[in-house]
């Protein structure tokens, strides 16, 4: 974790377990080098309405697929698609593979808006990025809440919609 969410924290006194690991680049890497982690897993889409340019960060349970089609009508946006590793980098200070909800704490401009499904808002234990893909952090629900209201960015918390998964 860098130096500088590590003091952030610390000034916001959020309580959390730090985990290193090999570096995840997806949810099936993710399962078998953190899975073993206790918590609710996230996956984290930063997406950027085409038109208006407005950024998303969505963070759902880590086994679910979000309905982009569903979700472009629930936001008004005619077209959306994932944001490039540039707005990611500029916005979040973070790089593709580590997208965390942590990256909030640099959006000092709140040029994002984060949208979390109410079941990851309500968990009891968290497992995000700390803006790094070789470590994980393990936050109680309530530490979660604190972090991101801390953050001062504009939140939704919604009932998310999702496309089903096969096991084919």
């Amino acid at each position: 974790m860098e130096e500088s969410l590590e003091q952030w924290l610390a000034k916001h006194n959020i309580k959390y377990i730090l985990h290193s690991h090999t570096a995840v680049f997806t949810v099936p890497e993710a399962k078998i080098h953190a899975g073993h982690i206790s918590g609710s897993h996230c996956k984290n889409l930063f997406l950027k309405n085409k038109k208006s340019g407005q950024l998303y960060l969505v963070t759902i349970p880590y086994d679910k697929r979000l309905d982009l089609n569903q979700f472009r009508k629930m936001i008004g946006a005619p077209k959306i698609r994932f944001a490039g590793p540039e707005d990611l980098l500029e916005v979040l200070g973070i790089t593709p593979g580590a997208v965390s909800p942590l990256g909030l704490v640099n959006d000092t401009d709140d040029k994002v808006i984060f949208m979390i499904d109410e079941n990851i808002w309500n968990a009891n234990e968290i497992c995000c990025h700390p803006n790094v893909n070789t470590e994980t952090l393990q936050i109680p629900g309530t530490e979660f809440q604190k972090l991101i209201k801390a953050t001062g960015t504009t939140m939704e918390i919604k009932n998310l919609p999702y496309l089903e998964l096969t096991n084919n």
